[in-house]
């Protein structure tokens, strides 16, 4: 049952990166077991408002309340102890990958004065599960964490939110990289934690994950709070006044295949060792777009990485233009013009922000330096121009080519990533998840962008979320637990 005060409260909150205004005297305010969705197109400010109330970086004007008192936190760990725990999109900000799943899980603890110096392995273990249960995350606490699926590190990060017991939940794109069973259990996790009264902020480009939770949508665009929505609630419309224009209902696909021999084929394919693994058989024209779609964790992401070279085929053949394809690495696949973008931008595809190509321009040229510039002399003008081009052609919100990837929203690092794959000519494009944490209007330029350039090349979208897969695709191949035993079946074609 929703209070009536509310228990966080932000007040004409403004914040400029240089000359960006990103936030535009934002209000806001979340009742004690209110869920308040968050829409905004990618780089409308959400990210921000985020991040101020979580303490990571302050406004620089306006005010915040919490619990009727002032609230100015001066770091995350300070936002946690005061009440306010939050999730982030990049879970590369809230995890350390090789430590084990138990220390993750445990983390803020050991960040606390208050514990003891020393703890025992057991007992270590069982606090850890505590907190794992909270998600229903039921396995070995003891592996490392980077040996784990996305969707389980996903998982991981937030039992460590849910385990502060925080007065105000902060989830940003908390099902980017769950399945619909994944998403359910944190769902009831969630409601449960409603009933006891805590406040949540729920950002998604989900609207299944706002119809299911949202009491409330506030919308933003350029910085600025354009509406706030009681329920019942006219997503379609809310879409629209969140992107600032009408998306079309339907797509004109104008798809030219190739002839049999002029694209991917594969036959008797076996991903996992053993006796009773699915052998998978499925053909992909040039020229056509095939999606995948399936939950996480059903053997899409192998598929695609097998088919890159980063994964050995336990049985079967592939063959490509009618010659055998079987990549003995990721180099040799990029050398014969098949690209990935992987699930995960920034294990995948991005740098960490101290490395000198972590710039736009950078990360668009990196995989090309050997065919772009001579002796590995790199021709700024060139690398420009390229950058310049794909901002243009994938509308990215940035202040040009020089840009860190990092200071965009993740939406807009989802664009550069995708364009990069786009700078080169390619014979396949594996694309794992290509819409995580991208906006409606933005997920349609990119399936306009994927379509136009599909001529000449197959291409292959991997994707948890059906309607995403019948957004861009010619043909939808359903990929499941249920249906990978025996094969792969085709659901729709375009």
């Amino acid at each position: 049952m929703t209070a009536d005060l509310p228990v966080m409260v932000a007040r004409s909150v403004s914040k400029r990166f240089g000359p960006t205004v990103a936030l535009d005297r934002f209000d806001l305010s979340v009742a004690a077991g209110e869920v308040v969705a968050l829409m905004g197109a990618n780089g409308a400010g959400k990210s921000t408002i985020v991040k101020i109330l979580s303490g990571v970086y302050p406004g620089d004007g306006g005010s915040l309340e919490l619990h009727g008192k002032p609230y100015a936190p001066a770091s995350p760990q300070e936002a946690k102890a005061l009440g306010v725990a939050t999730m982030h999109q990049s879970i590369a900000d809230t995890v350390v990958p090789t430590l084990s799943i138990a220390d993750n899980l445990l983390l803020d603890r050991f960040n606390n004065a208050a514990t003891p110096w020393f703890i025992t392995p057991a007992a270590r273990l069982e606090a850890a599960r505590s907190i794992a249960a909270l998600v229903g995350l039921d396995i070995d606490l003891r592996a490392p964490l980077f040996t784990l699926p996305l969707a389980t590190r996903q998982l991981v990060t937030l039992a460590r939110a849910l385990a502060v017991k925080p007065a105000v939940l902060i989830l940003d794109e908390p099902t980017a990289s769950l399945s619909a069973v994944e998403a359910e259990r944190l769902f009831t996790a969630l409601d449960r934690l409603r009933e006891r009264g805590v406040a949540m902020l729920l950002v998604s480009h989900r609207l299944g994950d706002l119809k299911r939770m949202a009491d409330r949508v506030v919308i933003v665009r350029d910085g600025r709070l354009v509406a706030n929505l009681k329920t019942p609630i006219d997503f379609d419309d809310a879409t629209e006044t969140m992107i600032g224009r009408a998306l079309p209902r339907t797509r004109e696909r104008k798809t030219v295949r190739s002839t049999a021999d002029q694209g991917l084929q594969v036959r008797g394919l076996k991903l996992f060792p053993g006796a009773d693994s699915p052998a998978l058989d499925f053909d992909a024209a040039r020229g056509e777009i095939v999606a995948f779609a399936g939950p996480l964790g059903g053997g899409k992401s192998r598929l695609a990485r097998t088919l890159f070279g980063i994964e050995r085929v336990v049985a079967g053949t592939m063959t490509l233009d009618g010659q055998p394809w079987q990549p003995r690495s990721a180099a040799e696949a990029i050398r014969r013009g098949v690209f990935l973008v992987g699930e995960d931008r920034w294990s995948s595809s991005l740098f960490p922000d101290s490395v000198p190509f972590a710039s736009i321009e950078g990360t668009l040229s990196f995989p090309f330096l050997s065919t772009w510039f001579r002796n590995g002399w790199i021709n700024r003008s060139r690398e420009r121009r390229e950058a310049a081009s794909a901002i243009e052609r994938f509308s990215i919100r940035c202040n040009g080519p020089a840009d860190r990837v990092i200071n965009l929203s993740g939406g807009n690092q989802q664009k550069v990533v995708l364009a990069r794959s786009h700078a080169e000519p390619a014979r396949v494009l594996l694309l794992d998840e290509p819409f995580q944490g991208v906006d409606a209007g933005a997920r349609a330029d990119i399936a306009d962008v994927l379509r136009a350039n599909a001529a000449g090349r197959v291409t292959l979208v991997f994707v948890s979320a059906i309607e995403e897969a019948f957004e861009v695709a010619d043909r939808v191949l359903h990929f499941d637990r249920s249906i990978v035993e025996s094969n792969i079946e085709n659901l729709a074609g375009a």
